[in-house]
């Protein structure tokens, strides 16, 4: 393991080095490519350069402890050297899962689908709720959101809401967003102040690059339809909506939010090729689940993976056992606190795993 952490730390000099040389500074496309590399290198570079110096620390403290004729400087060295261990363990476990083999699709853009489940119009109105959460999440991280395809309710929410979400490593971040999120408060209709509960799903879809799904026009249905909703008369007095059905597959998709057919037409596209391609990676998971036990966490999305508890301002997340009792701040985007535990728990079961 340190072999190869040395070899980062050379392959991270030699990057700051080349970055520095006026002839790949004029070179934009060689660059980016580097400045790139870097920047999937800082981290684990930037742990282990940490590693080093507390290793180094408790190092010395052991020597003081062990040789140092003065008592107070002794006892400063005993009482910090279980800190120092206990701070190079933790160090140690996050360079073991740094080191993990990355997911081929962290890098990639995403289709964020909500749909409202049971519930009614309370669980549209929390569909709703739940995109404004991960727009306001988006925004934290720089990412830019756009709407592919929505259908609202009659009070405000949503029916469905499907959103393209690119950036750096959107999909590394929102992977595990997937699943069927339950939420429970007192509805504002409800004259007896009762909790409800009702439940929303959320899909993540990576998506592919062209080459990775193709698709023949042979293989679709192409119906184009007047648009509905808000968008002026022209949006609603033109064929400018689009549905696709992929026959051999069955899948369907719409996009009406544009008013030319032909941003529709190209937005519905990669929408299905995220939707096939996401079929694809659920049959490669599949059969790896079936050489692998003890599987935690399938990603299926009937799976219940959160409760959106108001009444005590609470969230739990069900899979990794986490509570947590800030659910105002979770709700205006603050997801950070959620996303990072849930990531460090799958990386250390692959860890166990692997």
């Amino acid at each position: 393991m340190f072999t190869k952490l040395d070899n980062f730390l050379k392959r991270y000099d030699e990057l700051m080095h080349k970055l520095s040389d006026p002839s790949v500074i004029s070179d934009n496309q060689q660059f980016q490519k580097l400045s790139k590399e870097r920047s999937d290198m800082s981290e684990i570079v930037e742990t282990y350069t940490e590693y080093t110096s507390v290793k180094k620390h408790l190092e010395e403290s052991c020597d003081l402890l062990k040789n140092e004729k003065d008592a107070d400087i002794r006892q400063m060295a005993k009482e910090e050297i279980p800190g120092l261990e206990e701070k190079l363990k933790v160090l140690e476990e996050k360079i073991k899962i740094l080191l993990l083999p990355t997911d081929p699709n962290d890098e990639r853009n995403i289709f964020l689908e909500i749909r409202a489940g049971t519930g009614g119009d309370e669980a549209a109105l929390f569909a709703a709720e739940l995109f404004r959460m991960y727009s306001r999440y988006a925004e934290t991280m720089r990412w830019q959101l756009e709407v592919i395809e929505s259908s609202g309710s009659g009070k405000g929410g949503f029916k469905e809401i499907i959103a393209q979400i690119r950036g750096h490593k959107v999909y590394s971040k929102m992977k595990y967003e997937s699943g069927v999120h339950r939420v429970q408060r007192v509805p504002e209709t409800e004259q007896m102040g009762r909790v409800h509960t009702s439940a929303v799903t959320v899909a993540v879809l990576p998506e592919p690059d062209e080459v990775e799904v193709q698709i023949d026009r042979k293989d679709l249905r192409i119906d184009t339809y007047t648009a509905g909703g808000p968008g002026g008369q022209h949006v609603n007095k033109t064929q400018s909506a689009v549905r696709l059905t992929h026959i051999a597959s069955g899948l369907v998709v719409a996009c009406q939010e544009e008013r030319s057919q032909h941003k529709n037409m190209a937005r519905a596209m990669k929408l299905l090729k995220a939707r096939l391609f996401d079929l694809m990676l659920q049959k490669q998971q599949d059969e790896m689940a079936k050489t692998r036990k003890g599987m935690v966490g399938t990603g299926d999305r009937s799976e219940k993976i959160r409760t959106y508890n108001f009444p005590q301002n609470r969230l739990t997340d069900h899979r990794i056992g986490l509570t947590l009792y800030q659910l105002d701040k979770i709700m205006e985007g603050h997801l950070e606190d959620v996303v990072s535990p849930i990531r460090t728990h799958f990386q250390t079961e692959a860890l166990k795993g692997g």
